[in-house]
């Protein structure tokens, strides 16, 4: 039909002017915010490409239902502006036969945002984790940033290095502040220094000729001592950094296999998204209306202020069903069946406008009726 190639012609070119514009702007983010945290030492700086499409692979759900909302709104919108939408009313055609071409059009977004959530997402956030542990497995050491204060792995040590060698094995102009067991500040610079491994596998940095200071000046028992060579504990070859993989990371079977708050939550929030995308672009089809004489502005933040509603909701009983306050199965579809019951009410609303019960029939007659009291 002619009427439903259209429509989806100019859904799809809209959809992919909406998630160019979505994808940018998260993109954008996400690089400061990354590239910030490579700048403090909080991730490698080689890691940052993969770092950024991983995060990239975590939004997209949320990018693909905004997308499929914002488009169906503009299109449905733009031709309530416009008055194209009532040449097709004139033409026969109801509002319930939007729904069809809309679903034509939605139902690959919907697979896409299932397929990512189910999958891909806790893949992308596993390869995420795992890049993150490596990094913070290394030695307080190698993690430095010359020409950086950086605080290490214990937090009671601070470290500056100028410059450092391509394996990270030496380093040059060494300053580290070490907060003592006993409270006392102990410091030592060095001009140069180099990592080395002993046979019980400890991790020191070695450093040659600095001076060490222990405590503060002031104080009677400050000392100040110069030396040739002096070693640093900075870690444990044979230790491991131990720790579950997240919620986020699990695959589908495991979230499910596993019965604790954090996974059910996380299985929420994956069956949410897909329900999400469809319930958004089939209520964008009824609160698209707008008056052709006025602007529409207010509807698309109506619209977007139900989105925030909707998602922020669903958090909610994400969080609860993860801090074991309600039920899995009495949390996951209470919201989604009210988003349905919206849809149904919504068109209900539009198809039925020339009912004598319809709100703006009744509100006229509310005026008509207050109008004529004052004139009496």
């Amino acid at each position: 039909m002619i009427f439903q190639r259209a429509l989806r012609r100019e859904l799809t070119s809209t959809a992919g002017a909406v998630f160019t514009t979505l994808f940018t702007i998260t993109l954008t983010v996400m690089l400061i915010k990354i590239l910030g945290q490579a700048a403090g030492g909080q991730v490698a700086s080689q890691d940052v490409i993969a770092l950024i499409g991983f995060q990239s692979l975590n939004y997209m759900p949320v990018i693909l239902i905004l997308t499929g909302f914002i488009s169906v709104l503009l299109v449905m919108t733009r031709s309530y502006q416009e008055s194209e939408i009532v040449v097709w009313f004139t033409s026969g055609l109801s509002l319930s036969r939007w729904i069809k071409p809309v679903l034509s059009f939605g139902w690959p977004i919907v697979v896409l945002i299932a397929a990512l959530s189910f999958v891909v997402t806790p893949w992308a956030n596993q390869q995420s984790s795992e890049y993150r542990e490596r990094f913070e497995k290394r030695e307080d050491i190698a993690r430095v940033s010359p020409g950086k204060f950086q605080e290490s792995a214990s937090a009671n040590r601070i470290f500056f290095v100028e410059g450092i060698s391509g394996d990270a094995s030496k380093v040059r102009n060494i300053f580290v502040s070490t907060i003592n067991t006993d409270g006392k500040n102990s410091v030592v610079v060095a001009k140069e220094g180099e990592t080395v491994v002993d046979p019980d596998g400890e991790k020191f940095v070695v450093m040659n000729k600095g001076r060490r200071y222990d405590g503060a000046p002031s104080l009677p028992d400050f000392q100040m001592v110069d030396f040739e060579r002096y070693g640093l504990l900075i870690g444990n070859q044979s230790q491991t950094a131990a720790g579950d993989r997240s919620a986020r990371a699990l695959q589908m079977g495991e979230l499910i296999a596993k019965n604790d708050g954090f996974a059910r939550g996380e299985l929420l929030w994956r069956i949410a998204l897909p329900l999400m995308g469809l319930g958004l672009m089939l209520l964008a089809i009824p609160l698209s209306f707008v008056n052709p004489r006025a602007g529409r502005s207010l509807g698309l933040l109506v619209a977007l202020l139900l989105f925030v509603v909707y998602s922020n909701t669903v958090s909610v009983f994400q969080a609860s069903v993860a801090q074991g306050r309600t039920s899995f199965m009495l949390a996951w579809w209470p919201v989604h069946v009210v988003v349905g019951l919206l849809i149904v009410g919504m068109f209900a609303l539009r198809l039925n406008i020339n009912s004598r019960y319809h709100p703006s029939r009744l509100w006229s007659a509310v005026r008509r009726a207050l109008t004529f009291k004052r004139e009496a």
